[in-house]
């Protein structure tokens, strides 16, 4: 709620004006809909559920926000539904990047009592819908086979869904911003550096490192263009809208390849990665929170044109 609260405030600032609409459940969601008027819709939610731990798939389209939205024509911020599901579904990502020629790891989504696949190690495991690092810790790197039975199982039991075995990027991490649409758009790289000090076994960013200020965005370098390139080719693949996130690792070999697409990027003002993207390409004179009210006003200004809302 700090979050919302804060991106309410830049875009009042901003001269438009957002009112926030706090729902604990799918009746006040409803309510709030179609008792109040908006011309925009900004929602923090994928699907309403009763699990606040985990994402998860929801059980029906009637729990996903944005098909509740497209059914009462409501305009939104980001993603139409059919590609919010398959972002939150990392194995329909990797598969349409994959068909449209955009570099994915090899990947293998695990059901509760399937057989394990043959692959080659190290190899990495996690949840198939989650965000965030849900899951994800120093065992999610798999040597033998042996530890991939003992994750996989891990996954099934605490997470309730598939698990995503796929190929272990032993590289850098990077990351590009999508922002905005046609006149609006730009693709914003970035290089994630963590202290080296908060790492464990591997160069993996845990679950318990995020959200915490324990990554920082630096230039991409001579990255850029690559990391770039694939983001674009993966946003038109997925057609994404307004602010979207592609995290991206190198392989053993330097290649990069995209690791997921995040439909709901955090937005924490300084630690998050949007603002922190931003102000790596667009820093003021006026500092960091007057970056993050030019960010905020730019999803929205994009949004608002792409619906031809003056």
């Amino acid at each position: 709620m700090a979050v919302t609260q804060e991106i309410a405030k830049a875009i009042n600032r901003s001269g438009k004006s957002a009112e926030i609409a706090s729902v604990s459940n799918m009746d006040a969601l409803i309510r709030e809909l179609d008792t109040r008027k908006f011309d925009l819709v900004w929602s923090a939610l994928y699907h309403v559920t009763e699990n606040e731990a985990t994402i998860g798939t929801g059980d029906n389209d009637e729990d996903w926000v944005a098909d509740i939205l497209d059914k009462r024509r409501l305009p939104y911020i980001g993603p139409d539904a059919a590609t919010m599901k398959a972002l939150i579904h990392k194995t329909a990502t990797h598969d349409i990047l994959d068909k449209a020629g955009v570099p994915v790891p090899y990947h293998y989504q695990i059901e509760p009592g399937q057989a394990l696949p043959d692959i080659m190690f190290p190899a990495f495991v996690k949840p198939n819908f989650e965000s965030r690092s849900v899951g994800i810790n120093d065992n999610s790197v798999v040597n033998t086979v042996k530890e991939l039975e003992a994750q996989v199982g891990f996954i099934h039991k605490n997470y309730d869904q598939p698990a995503l075995v796929e190929e272990y990027l032993p590289g850098q991490e990077y990351t590009v911003l999508m922002l905005g649409n046609g006149a609006y758009q730009e693709f914003l790289p970035g290089m994630v550096t963590v202290d080296p000090g908060l790492l464990g076994r591997y160069p993996i960013l845990r679950a318990d490192m995020r959200g915490v200020g324990a990554t920082k965005i630096q230039p991409a370098g001579e990255l850029s263009e690559k990391t770039i390139d694939a983001t674009a080719k993966a946003m038109k693949a997925l057609n994404c809208l307004d602010h979207v996130r592609a995290d991206m690792r190198l392989d053993s070999q330097g290649n990069v390849k995209i690791i997921e697409v995040n439909g709901i990027p955090g937005l924490k003002p300084v630690k998050s990665w949007s603002p922190q993207i931003y102000t790596l390409h667009h820093a003021s004179k006026k500092g960091e929170m007057e970056d993050y009210r030019a960010l905020i006003d730019h999803i929205v200004s994009s949004a608002l044109a792409r619906y031809g809302i003056a």
